[in-house]
């Protein structure tokens, strides 16, 4: 009798659960229970160069049903040109709106007020930064160019002021060091010993070579005075970036750079959108035209390490995450002794304001599969890869992915985790997607293994697979992912893993890698 009043608790606990998460708007739940959390990431507000507040974009992200709110404010947005070699005090420095403007505390601050005001909505803070950007050309000859500009990475987590305020990057002057340059930097103070010469009243012995009148001598003295100061506020600050604006010969050493800082103070670092292009050009009169450009660096994801992930949805054209493409690639090359390093797919809405064409906060977003319902459960999921990925397409539906789990032996994994344990028999791969309105659209749906597509089906949502995969190696490290693409929308997951059933070749995984990580010597040359 015990046991059955505690069962019918059971059920109607579960039930209470499910009927909460329909209230909350949240996405179909997975089976094995978890919270499914439909988060915006990548989004700006008026606290960088977004133009909604972050109340407004909070308020709107409830309207729209969604969970969580993932900012990716600008960090900062300051670019100067100098002059070669005296760029330190002779340049034009321009600035946008951005976190480093606005003031980090402030910015956090911020953050836990409008959170305090909306408890049912969870808001992460994140910056999105350019570590560095260089210059060609020059405006004499018309022909000058600032690069990559746009590289940007998606540093999200850190809840800490001072975590911010190290980040390495170009425009923060908290990480600049002390070099050479700062010794040139520091020349005008030299005007200050003419200045002085002529304000000190001259001994009436030498009154026959004076030179000049001794009535011009302080203006002089005072038109000396000021322009050191001029230069010495242009110069400031004394010390200079680790990279050089007029170096393009780096590399991805900058990025590395924040990427291993980020990481050290507990960030999870997402590459944002690197198969987009960014291009404009800006004319200054009779100076002439300067041109602003950032190519698509999808051999970033090569030629960087420890990183959390990628933006593999977004608004724009994407070849990372074709079948056997860069992203398949890099998750072959994994073993059981780095399972977290290599990358997770999210989504990315970029998301500045209504008023861009075809913008919105559920435009595109990541479903979250996490135990807990807390910005700490979030950011776990993120990193491990419990998540999906969703975009509206042309008719404006979005996808859901009602089951994607992987069977052998009597043990299941979902997405993100590891089927461990020897495998027998078939591995089984369980599939469903449907539309969240619940009608049927045409779609296309692919089961990727190890970037290999081993089975597709077209036709109306909800679509169902129960695929048999005789052919999966019990000796390798598998990976498991599915992709839908229709008019209704896309959805892209996060790969399921099956362990080798008698370990792993450790050096065929060691060449796999070095290849991966090699090839930077023709594409760094190129970046």
């Amino acid at each position: 009798m015990l046991r059955a009043a505690r069962g019918i608790a059971t059920v109607l606990f579960a039930a209470a659960m499910g009927l909460a998460e329909i209230a909350a708007g949240s996405a179909a739940a997975p089976a094995t229970g978890q919270y499914s959390l439909r988060a915006a990431i990548h989004v700006h507000s008026t606290m960088s160069t977004g133009s909604l507040s972050l109340e407004l974009l909070a308020r709107r992200a409830e309207e729209q049903q969604l969970d969580v709110l993932i900012l990716s404010e600008n960090f900062t947005l300051r670019y100067d040109y100098g002059l070669q070699p005296l760029e330190g005090f002779l340049k034009y420095q321009v600035t946008f709106p951005s976190v480093m403007e606005y003031g980090v505390q402030r910015f956090l601050d911020e953050v836990r007020a409008v959170q305090h005001r909306h408890p049912n909505l969870i808001i992460i803070p994140g910056v999105e930064v350019a570590p560095h950007y260089y210059w060609t050309g020059s405006l004499l000859q018309g022909d000058l160019t600032m690069h990559n500009a746009q590289r940007n990475l998606l540093i999200i987590g850190l809840e800490k002021a001072e975590d911010y305020e190290h980040l390495p990057s170009r425009g923060n002057a908290c990480s600049f060091v002390w070099g050479w340059q700062s010794l040139v930097n520091g020349l005008p103070l030299l005007l200050s010993v003419p200045a002085v010469w002529l304000w000190k009243p001259q001994d009436p012995r030498c009154s026959d070579w004076r030179w000049p009148a001794s009535h011009l001598r302080p203006v002089l003295a005072i038109s000396l005075l000021i322009t050191c100061v001029v230069l010495m506020a242009n110069a400031w600050p004394m010390k200079t970036p680790v990279y050089s604006s007029h170096d393009g010969t780096v590399g991805y050493r900058p990025y590395q750079a924040l990427i291993d800082r980020a990481v050290e103070r507990g960030a999870l670092v997402f590459w944002s959108m690197t198969e987009a292009r960014d291009f404009s050009q800006h004319s200054f009169g009779p100076l002439g035209t300067v041109t602003i450009k950032t190519e698509p660096h999808p051999e970033a994801l090569i030629l960087t390490r420890g990183y959390t992930g990628f933006g593999g949805l977004y608004q724009d054209a994407r070849r990372v995450i074709a079948p056997g493409g860069v992203w398949d690639q890099l998750l072959r090359s994994r073993t059981v002794h780095d399972q977290d390093v290599f990358p997770i797919l999210i989504g990315e809405v970029a998301f500045h304001g209504a008023t861009d064409a075809g913008k919105d906060l559920d435009r595109v977003y990541t479903v979250i599969q996490t135990s807990e319902r807390t910005a700490a459960g979030i950011i776990a999921a993120l990193k491990t890869g419990r998540t999906y990925a969703v975009a509206r397409g042309d008719q404006n539906i979005l996808l859901q992915l009602d089951e994607f789990r992987v069977l052998n032996n009597g043990q299941s994994a979902g997405i993100g985790e590891t089927l461990h344990g020897s495998r027998s028999g078939d591995t089984i791969v369980h599939i469903g997607v449907s539309a969240v309105d619940g009608k049927h659209y045409a779609a296309k749906l692919r089961v990727i293994r190890s970037g290999q597509v081993i089975r597709q089906i077209e036709g109306q949502t909800p679509l169902q697979i129960e695929l048999a995969d005789r052919e999966a190696r019990s000796g390798e490290w598998l990976n498991y992912r599915v992709e839908v693409v229709s008019h209704s929308g896309e959805l892209l997951t996060n790969p399921i893993y099956v362990a080798p059933a008698h370990g792993i070749n450790v050096s065929r995984h060691q060449q796999i890698v070095d290849t991966l990580w090699n090839v930077n010597q023709d594409v760094t040359a190129t970046s």
